[in-house]
């Protein structure tokens, strides 16, 4: 079964004209991990967006998106956010945005689960401690009396995915989620992605520029160029063989990092 559908997706400024996604289709299937990869400006996050109908209203966008065989296309904007959070979460690349600043982090925690489910400030304290222990958090309930700004990014995304593993939503689109951390942050993070896969049995929509964790992680990836998918299937096929010039030019780039780090560490 496949938790998301996406039929010839197009995203546009109105007030522009330009296209940002061309006839954009793919599918995620209920357990597996998506990828979709890119340079910057290639269309990757916006498609997101368009997925949890969060574009700005300037954007306008045709197509149709099924969840679990629902059309949200039309769906009113009431329900959609019944489904966000629910059914389907979002992690983004800057923890620090997803935060209220002014309020200590166990606000935004309680305040969306509230949102979606019936329990006592103390059942949602137990859920989310037993969650943030989960994911390698230490005193959760002293990162929920903290700010945001108090903590690191990496700490930040895995609250945020310690909120899916309560919550337990059918998809979680992540959306460049270790770009702004350091590899042993990225490492970790990425682990967490997969126990959450693991645990919740949710289905990931994975965006990345970095090939490597994309290659931990990804069961199928999509590339995309200037807002159009060049290729897609699965992961080593694309990587390992890529048919399409773009996808060589990513692949091969990152080999010549590779080789030349390993080459200025002593090890080639």
């Amino acid at each position: 079964m496949n938790v998301i559908e996406v039929n010839e997706l197009s995203v546009w400024d109105e007030k522009t004209g330009q296209t940002l996604v061309h006839h954009s289709s793919f599918q995620v299937k209920a357990g597996s991990c998506l990828a979709i990869v890119g340079e910057s400006g290639s269309g990757k996050s916006v498609t997101c967006r368009a997925i949890m109908k969060l574009n700005p209203s300037s954007l306008r966008q045709s197509g149709d998106i099924y969840f679990k065989g629902e059309n949200l296309s039309s769906l009113p904007e009431k329900e959609m956010r019944k489904k966000r959070g629910r059914q389907m979460g979002m992690i983004v690349q800057n923890g620090m945005s997803a935060f209220n600043p002014s309020c200590v982090v166990g606000v935004h925690l309680h305040e969306t689960l509230s949102e979606h489910v019936h329990w006592s400030k103390q059942e949602r304290n137990e859920a989310l401690c037993e969650a943030m222990e989960r994911v390698m958090l230490k005193d959760p309930m002293t990162i929920m009396n903290t700010y945001p700004h108090q903590l690191s990014g990496g700490m930040l995304q895995r609250i945020m995915i310690a909120l899916a593993l309560v919550l337990k939503p059918d998809l979680v689109i992540a959306d460049e989620p270790t770009t702004a951390l350091d590899t042993v942050s990225q490492f970790e993070v990425v682990e967490q992605f997969r126990e959450l896969r693991e645990q919740v049995g949710c289905a990931i929509l994975f965006v990345s520029h970095d090939l490597g964790v994309v290659k931990k992680i990804a069961d199928d990836v999509v590339v995309m160029k200037d807002g159009h998918i060049v290729e897609q299937g699965p992961t080593q096929a694309v990587f390992s063989n890529p048919t399409h010039d773009y996808t060589n030019y990513l692949v091969s780039t990152r080999l010549a990092l590779s080789n030349h780090f390993n080459k200025v560490m002593g090890r080639a």
